[in-house]
């Protein structure tokens, strides 16, 4: 049976799809939860009925390797095809400022849950910033907090109570978040703007940069 998102008319319609994870490489650490990367593309790949070969996966995330900081991202196109590109990887600034997206996301789009290349309103969003802001939080068409063009969104509402807004809200099932949520640091729960304004912390993040120290309407990360 065809996978209800439909790989065969994507190869028709889109003939550059991929599947995209974005990972950093740390001399002397190695990988940054390379494991978990692996497992969402494999994950994604078996919804979409596209091939998957988990070995020369981990062939080729083996040979990373260097004495700076990397920005990993490797792709899988239609066809089962990986390709890995590196670039060196910038220094993030230890505070974003975020505002609010004009365009409302569908929480019950599929897409929205895996990372691939269709992520167009994502690309130009981030690409039309205003001025000093760094991130971009989407809603749904309920309201409620979604994510960021590029980072998923952690907010402490009570001391030492971090949430997360749920898949249910439309969102991508980040690596960083996944390991929050496995250690217990975070857990999920629906979130509003005016959860945001009454939150004690903000914080945006994934698994390239790390957890951002972020301020929203004047309210900063403590």
């Amino acid at each position: 049976m065809e996978s209800a998102l439909c790989p065969a008319e994507l190869i028709s319609n889109d003939p550059g799809f991929r599947l995209i994870e974005t990972f950093g490489f740390h001399p002397g650490e190695g990988l940054r939860r390379g494991g978990l990367h692996l497992s969402r593309m494999k994950a994604s790949a078996q919804s979409l009925e596209l091939p998957f070969d988990d070995a020369e996966a981990r062939h080729i995330m083996a040979t990373i390797s260097g004495d700076t900081p990397l920005r990993c991202r490797l792709t899988l196109d239609v066809a089962g095809k990986f390709q890995l590109t590196l670039a060196d990887l910038a220094p993030t600034a230890p505070r974003w400022r975020l505002a609010v997206a004009d365009t409302r996301l569908q929480a019950e789009d599929p897409w929205l849950r895996h990372k691939t290349t269709r992520r167009a309103v994502y690309d130009t969003a981030r690409a039309n910033l205003p001025a000093g802001v760094d991130e971009l939080l989407f809603l749904n068409t309920r309201g409620e907090v979604c994510e960021g063009t590029i980072t998923n969104v952690f907010v402490e509402l009570e001391m030492d109570m971090w949430v997360t807004p749920p898949l249910s809200s439309g969102v991508l099932p980040g690596v960083l978040r996944q390991e929050l949520l496995m250690s217990g640091q975070v857990h999920e729960q629906i979130v509003t703007v005016e959860d945001l304004r009454a939150a004690r912390s903000v914080y945006v993040g994934n698994s390239l940069r790390g957890k951002i120290h972020a301020c929203w309407d004047g309210i900063s990360g403590a």
